[in-house]
């Protein structure tokens, strides 16, 4: 605890997310004492996880000890804990070790997490990716599905067909497509001598009618372009109505997954619960104007747990508007300070505004659509966009080191064509493999000859 903290205001974070860390990081500035907790010790930059997920990058490529990032902030504390509860006429959180923090001003920003829509038992067989456990995880699936071929390919000379299947059209389904995709066709193209690992399919099934929903019509069918020609087949008006071991159910038809990944929703943080103020659908706070829930102007809701809307819109649950409100907080708890210290209020009534510069969602190689608002207006698609996602992803990552390592691990694998980071840890099953492709082994191997096509 910073000295002197006895004459300060304290303001407790819960998240270190994109909206608790800008947060942290503009409080610093001010003549407060600062608490951050969360439940992991590191800052996790969400936007490069499926890059972790599909072995182009490792973890500590796009995270980042939270006390290394708030380090030379000496009224910074942080604690590996998590919130159980809170007591907004007390002022206090509740921790899980049993700990209490109170609190001048709190703010929330724990982010979302997967939403199986009431079919929460689908979550093992279809992980979604949210976390580096999650990325890790799905790593784990997907190589080992090219290792079960190959050894069943060389135990049996046949092996059946490898199909990738991705629930959900969004800019993380696509973005996950295209990886396996490029990694199957490009970058295990020699590493088997049994398997081609070029024949893996991969297939995205979306509920609604259109990929990337929230894209203009035009870039929605360059994504579609940028997929097909990378092969990965696409449905929309899919609706799942079953995951089970092996394969999927749309309706009434069966379709054969070796590996399911989900990618079609997300629901608040359950903390949001445990406030007792309005929810939306989603399970997200509903905030005014100032991040505040009704009657808590003590109380900031930031990032996706945050409903918050402009111009009869929720702002999206994305990164960008997470860290524009995680930096709003932090200068209206510092107007307020003013305030309570006689200033003349200049821009206590200044609302949170979202400064939209766009989108983008990378497709594969060399491929991308990017949705620029801002410094100017435009559709790309392609290489450029596939440019300008690269140069923004890594001006963003927090830490020069992080910024550096990155780029030489894309350019690495841009040039050479090899994944820097294709490990395979935890166990080696992958679910429905043993039901659906499973061999007899009542004789010795005889070690076919086989070529691949």
């Amino acid at each position: 605890m910073a000295a002197g903290s006895t004459v300060h205001k304290r303001v407790v974070i819960i998240g270190g997310g994109f909206a608790g860390m800008n947060a942290a990081i503009g409080l610093a500035k001010l003549p407060v004492d600062i608490t951050l907790v969360d439940r992991k010790n590191h800052h996790t930059f969400q936007p490069l996880l499926y890059q972790v997920a599909l072995a182009v990058l490792s973890p500590a490529e796009i995270a980042q000890p939270i006390r290394s990032i708030l380090r030379d902030h000496q009224n910074v504390e942080v604690l590996m804990d998590e919130a159980t509860g809170f007591d907004l006429s007390q002022k206090r959180v509740q921790l899980k070790t049993g700990a209490l923090l109170e609190y001048d001003f709190l703010i929330l920003a724990t982010g979302s997490t997967h939403s199986y829509f009431g079919h929460d038992d689908w979550a093992k067989l279809a992980p979604g990716l949210k976390t580096v456990e999650d990325a890790t995880e799905i790593r784990r699936r997907v190589l080992l599905a090219f290792e079960l071929a190959e050894r069943q390919m060389q135990e049996a000379g046949v092996h059946p067909p490898l199909r990738f299947v991705i629930i959900g059209g969004g800019p993380t389904g696509v973005e996950l497509a295209g990886a396996i995709s490029d990694i199957a066709r490009l970058y295990m193209a020699r590493d088997f001598r049994h398997i081609n690992p070029a024949t893996a399919e991969v297939e995205i099934l979306e509920g609604s009618p259109n990929i990337l929903g929230a894209y203009p019509p035009d870039l929605q069918k360059k994504a579609i372009d940028q997929l097909s020609a990378l092969g990965v087949s696409i449905r929309t008006g899919a609706h799942v109505t079953d995951v089970k071991p092996g394969y999927v159910m749309v309706g009434n038809e069966k379709i054969d997954s070796t590996v399911t990944l989900w990618a079609a929703g997300v629901q608040a943080s359950p903390l949001g619960k445990m406030l007792g103020v309005p929810l939306d659908h989603r399970g997200c706070v509903i905030v005014d104007q100032f991040l505040n829930p009704p009657d808590h102007p003590d109380v900031f809701i930031c990032g996706d747990l945050a409903h918050v809307e402009e111009n009869g819109h929720q702002v999206p649950g994305v990164a960008q508007p997470a860290m524009q409100m995680g930096s709003y907080a932090a200068k209206r708890i510092g107007r307020l300070l003013a305030r309570d210290l006689g200033s003349d209020g200049t821009g206590l009534n200044e609302p949170f505004h979202y400064f939209d510069k766009g989108d983008m969602a990378t497709i594969g190689r060399k491929a991308a659509v990017a949705d620029i608002k801002w410094p100017f207006h435009g559709h790309w698609s392609g290489l450029p966009a596939w440019i300008v996602w690269l140069v923004i992803h890594i001006f963003f990552l927090i830490g020069f080191r992080n910024r550096l390592a990155v780029f030489r691990q894309w350019a690495w694998t841009y040039l050479s064509f090899q994944d820097g980071a294709r490990l395979i840890t935890g166990s080696q099953e992958l679910p429905g493999w043993d039901s659906q492709y499973g061999i007899q082994r009542d004789s010795p191997v005889e070690h076919p000859v086989v070529t691949t096509q």
